[in-house]
This record gives structure tokens, sequence and C-alpha cells, in this order.
């Protein structure tokens, strides 16, 4: 209870009480399911940007090439 409780400071009193309601609505009282309701509806923080070194950029593109796989079975 305190738990949920301490959600209201951060998450706010409606958004834990939608979570408490659906909670009850799926026949669940545990304040870890009511904390995992208000985890996923939070938004996920933007990625960083990473720059790539221009030493690790990509010069000739991979080919797919299947029949590669299929020699290197051939020989075993």
């Amino acid at each position: 209870m305190v738990d949920i409780l301490n959600a209201v400071l951060t998450d706010g009193l409606s958004a834990v009480e939608a979570a408490c309601a659906e909670a009850l609505g799926h026949g669940v009282h545990s304040a870890d399911v009511v904390l995992n309701i208000l985890a996923r509806q939070r938004e996920p923080a933007a990625p960083a940007n990473i720059m790539t070194p221009a030493a690790l950029t990509l010069r000739h593109a991979p080919i797919a090439d299947c029949a590669r796989y299929d020699n290197l079975r051939r020989t075993i």
C-alpha cells in the first residue's frame, strides 16, 4: 500500500487511480501489479544519439548469400 501511495508523488493521483482500477478489473490487488501498470504507461526516455567514427563506417555492404552456407555444408 505504501508503494502505491508513493507512486502518487511521481505519477499523479489520476494515473495511480486508473492503474488501481485496471488491476482490480483483472481481479488482482497486488502493489507490484499496480506499479507495473504505471511503469508501462510512462513515456520511455529517448535513446542517446551516438556518432559513429569515420573509421567504423561501413565501406562495402554485406551481401546476403545463402549459397555460401550451402557450400560449407557440402564440405562437411
